[in-house]
């Protein structure tokens, strides 16, 4: 069974930082491009950013590119976020997802919550 475990996220200023990551277990890790996606109160399913199954390639929503980073460790089946120069905008329950469950709305993990206000 497929499992995603986010963890990382809680309630930050303006400004402030904070590193996501995603524990994943149940498939081969690293043979998938993986994704963040966020979705905040009201509002439908928003890709933030993916990566390639090697690491190698990265692409990055207008909205936070130059402020997150993506990246993975294959290794330990984990992917992470790191988020700086966080705006009330980036308010959002933030999710990993593969490819393929991303492109069916098919998001099922708890997901963590990142608040940010002042």
């Amino acid at each position: 069974e497929v499992q995603h475990v986010e963890s990382g996220g809680g309630l930050v200023q303006p400004g402030g930082s904070l590193r996501l990551s995603c524990a994943s277990s149940g498939f081969t890790f690293m043979v998938y491009d993986m994704n963040w996606v966020r979705q905040a109160p009201g509002k439908g399913l928003e890709w933030v950013s993916r990566i390639s199954n090697d690491g190698t390639r990265v692409d990055y929503a207008d909205p936070v590119k130059g402020r997150f980073t993506i990246s993975r460790d294959n290794a330990k089946n984990t992917l992470y976020l790191q988020m700086n120069s966080l705006k009330t905008e980036d308010t959002a329950k933030y999710y990993c997802a593969t490819n393929y469950d991303y492109f069916n709305q098919n998001i099922r993990s708890p997901g963590t919550q990142v608040t940010v206000s002042s």
